[in-house]
């Protein structure tokens, strides 16, 4: 996967910061995606307080959720642990791993926030940023914002709402389990990414991307598998 000229990752918390927000200004978070073959998952992990970061990209059929392949890379981290600066930290390594596909996915999913993050540009959007296509965030967690418990059914959802703005929605993917916080990352608009979100998603509360790219970055870090 061919992918765009990054900016510097050499960067204190201080400057990390004023470059999210200059970034901020470039995410693009009204552009409908009608149409998907290739659906992806990327995640990170890493023993706490280690700076070896293992990242891993899956990329599923969109119609069936069959697995078209499966990426991983190693790499040191020296940015520090700062809660809202986590992209500075995961990125350069999940870059690795999505240079090393030879499909270019139509749409990623990450386990993160998008733009439902204090200064607009959480990791998935700063990912879509980096990778130039549509990305979505999908967490497990809110960051910011309020909200009303969605309805009980699957495909139930609430606004999610900072500051009198909507910055995301509040997805229950399965009837009886906790929702999922869904926003946009980047070149996407949130009407999409929660269809995508919910087309992705089967038997778990998560979509099976970004659920399949967890275990396999668990299996990397555990020396189970190679990248």
């Amino acid at each position: 996967m061919k992918l765009p000229k990054p900016h510097s990752w050499d960067l204190t918390p201080t400057e990390a910061v004023a470059l999210q927000r200059e970034l901020a200004d470039r995410v693009v978070t009204d552009t409908p995606v009608t149409s998907c073959k290739l659906i992806a998952g990327a995640d990170c992990s890493y023993n706490r307080f280690s700076p070896t970061m293992y990242a891993g990209v899956v990329v599923l059929r969109a119609d069936d959720l069959s697995v078209v392949e499966r990426k991983g890379a190693v790499a040191q981290t020296t940015f520090p642990y700062v809660p809202g600066l986590l992209s500075f930290r995961e990125i350069p390594v999940l870059l690795k791993a999505f240079a090393k596909l030879e499909q270019t996915p139509d749409v990623v999913v990450y386990d993160g926030q998008g733009f439902a993050h204090p200064r607009r540009i959480g990791i998935a959007s700063h990912l879509g940023l980096s990778l130039g296509v549509p990305v979505i965030g999908c967490a497990k967690t809110r960051l910011v914002g309020s909200y009303e418990e969605p309805g009980a059914e699957a495909g139930s959802s609430s606004p999610l709402v900072h500051h009198e703005e909507l910055i995301g929605r509040v997805v229950r993917t399965k009837a009886g389990v906790k929702p999922v916080f869904v926003s946009v990352g980047h070149l996407i608009d949130i009407d999409s990414a929660v269809r995508w979100a919910l087309a992705a998603t089967r038997r778990h509360r998560l979509p099976e991307p970004t659920r399949l790219a967890h275990l396999y970055v668990n299996q990397l870090r555990r020396g189970e598998v190679s990248p």
